[in-house]
């Protein structure tokens, strides 16, 4: 049974940090491109940062140089390091792990940056 979960999601003040954790089990984790993508109310899901297998990140243009996507093989465990949060940042951010022929999602974790 595939699972990914996520956690680290809550509520924080603009210009802090968060860092959300997604552990999977079930999948040979380091075959697979890991990400993250957010949903905010209203709005369709959006991908915000991905990392190959190979260990290469790529960013949404909106998060560049604020967010860090990170993945630990020994721990079967992606990392998104949030930095400088904005109103803007939040939303519902799933955990995505995917190869060519197959695609697994998280649960979600909520992120809401608000005074």
């Amino acid at each position: 049974q595939v699972q990914l979960v996520e956690s680290g999601g809550g509520l924080v003040q603009p210009g802090g940090s968060l860092r959300l954790s997604c552990a999977a089990s079930g999948i040979i984790f380091s075959r697979y491109a890991l990400a993250w993508y957010r949903q905010a109310p209203g709005k369709r899901r959006e991908l915000v940062a991905v990392i190959t297998s190979g260990g290469s990140a790529s960013y949404l243009d909106s998060v560049k140089g604020r967010y860090t996507i990170s993945r630990d093989n020994a721990r079967n465990t992606v990392y998104l390091q949030m930095n400088s949060l904005e109103p803007e940042d939040t939303g519902v951010y799933y955990c995505n792990a995917k190869t060519s022929v197959r695609e697994y999602w998280g649960q979600g974790t909520q992120v809401t940056v608000s005074s």
